[in-house]
């Protein structure tokens, strides 16, 4: 058998590891054993051509025809070639064969080294090059068996001591020559199959490299998202509430020092965060230390609302309808763009007087909206960000990632956003989600008709 195929796919990943070791599962073991040493398999071939041609040799032999021993022992070392030359070997065994035909045409399994040869050219190169390969190498048989049956040369049947039929040469050419093509059809035929096995094998290997790759970046992708979301939102509103304790220290210093509790717990939040999000990025993390599941956001989204308020925005916050999915990803997903939307605002409005933040609910659509009235407000991601944010804050640029961000989030519920100016002053994000998943459709009944309603806290 041949198990070198010249195709090239992608490199070896842990997806090729598992396939690899489901293919070998499937081979058995002795298949394994052999694939794994090729020269075994080559002398085991050379084995089989020797025992199918002895006959034929010992029967020559026997006559006194010498040469044909010779040159059917003269085809066993080349076949030890054909993994490396399988061209060249098989047109060096049909030239070998060629001759044994001739001069003992009535041999048994004198094309056997044709076979192994012609396997060889189809299991490594094309089926058109293997096909006109089977064409070239069995054609001369072909002619050969023709002329030693019906044309001048002398093909003749050895003298028998029983009585033949008149055609009977005639008949057993035709019949040597069908059995020829046949066995050397079949034997391309094998070649042809193993080698389109193999090539699916390595296509689906490559599709698994592929799709670990793809996932790889979408995880790098969904980590850089999360990153930006934690940074900003907590340097932001770090930076607010140290301006602001600044401002009212001498003041009021019971106040200061509830601002500057708020400071330090979105600072260890904040870490809190950052370590899970980079605990994934460690092989060597302990088994828990690095949760790869979305964390529930549902019950944090009040905390996170109360330190913007903190932070001196003047935040009024209403749900209408059933409570949201318990999706932990969904809840995370209604999180981060609420979390998103407000730290714009408290890094590019100005003069704000009221920020207004709604979530509905109406079946399996989510609707959240936040509007301010800020004056001026800028698109985030526009370059007049710099010039119109907040003086003396740290963060005076914007790349337009947030939203970018946000809508990335959006699309994985079949969602949108959009994001612009409300008229001349203010800015508005609207966005729209499908939690077509747990609860979704838990709007009817009692329990709907007594969550829905309206809810507001105002700062």
């Amino acid at each position: 058998m041949i198990d070198a195929v010249p195709v090239r796919d992608a490199s070896a990943g842990p997806a090729d590891a598992s396939l690899a070791e489901l293919t070998a599962r499937r081979r058995g073991r002795l298949r394994r054993y052999l694939l794994a040493n090729p020269r075994v398999m080559d002398v085991l071939v050379v084995l089989c051509y020797l025992v199918l041609v002895t006959p034929t040799a010992i029967e020559s032999i026997l006559h006194g025809d010498w040469p044909v021993a010779v040159l059917l022992a003269a085809a066993a070392p080349v076949l030890l070639f054909r993994r490396a030359y399988p061209v060249r070997v098989a047109a060096a065994v049909a030239a070998l064969e060629l001759a044994v035909t001739f001069l003992h045409p009535w041999g048994s399994n004198v094309s056997a080294g044709l076979w192994f040869s012609l396997y060889a050219v189809a299991v490594v190169r094309t089926r058109r090059f293997a096909l006109a390969t089977l064409a070239l190498t069995t054609a001369p048989l072909l002619l050969l068996y023709f002329l030693l049956a019906v044309g001048p040369l002398d093909g003749r049947l050895p003298d028998m001591a029983v009585r033949t039929p008149e055609n009977f040469q005639l008949l057993t050419g035709i019949a040597a020559g069908i059995g020829i093509t046949l066995s050397n059809v079949i034997a391309t035929g094998i070649g042809i199959s193993v080698r389109q096995r193999r090539e699916h094998e390595y296509e689906i290997a490559a599709w698994a490299a592929r799709a670990q790759q793809l996932g790889s970046v979408t995880e790098r992708n969904r980590i850089a998202r999360e990153m930006h979301d934690v940074v900003a939102h907590s340097l932001t509103v770090m930076i607010s509430l140290s301006d602001g304790a600044a401002v009212v220290v001498k003041k009021d210093p019971a106040r200061a020092a509830g601002v500057l509790a708020e400071l330090s717990r979105t600072g260890r939040t904040a870490l809190a965060d950052m370590r899970r999000v980079l605990g994934v990025l460690r092989e060597d993390a302990a088994a828990g230390h690095a949760p790869r599941e979305p964390l529930v956001a549902g019950g944090s989204l009040a905390t996170l609302l109360e330190g913007f308020r903190t932070a001196g925005l003047p935040l009024h916050y209403t749900h209408t309808g059933p409570s949201l999915p318990s999706d932990a990803a969904f809840q995370l997903t209604v999180y981060r763009i609420v979390q998103e939307s407000l730290t714009n605002v408290l890094r590019y409005g100005r003069a704000l007087s009221r920020v207004d933040v709604s979530i509905v609910r109406n079946g399996s659509r989510v609707t959240i909206e936040v509007v301010d009235d800020g004056r001026g407000t800028v698109d985030p991601g526009s370059a007049g960000a710099a010039a119109q944010a907040k003086p003396d804050s740290l963060d005076t640029f914007g790349t337009g990632h947030g939203i970018a961000g946000m809508r990335e989030r959006a699309r994985i519920y079949a969602g949108t956003v959009h994001a612009g100016r409300t008229g001349e002053r203010g800015w508005r994000v609207h966005t729209e989600l499908n939690c077509n998943g747990e609860n979704a459709t838990d709007t009817g009944g009692n329990n709907a008709r007594q969550r829905t309603g309206t809810r507001s806290a105002g700062g």
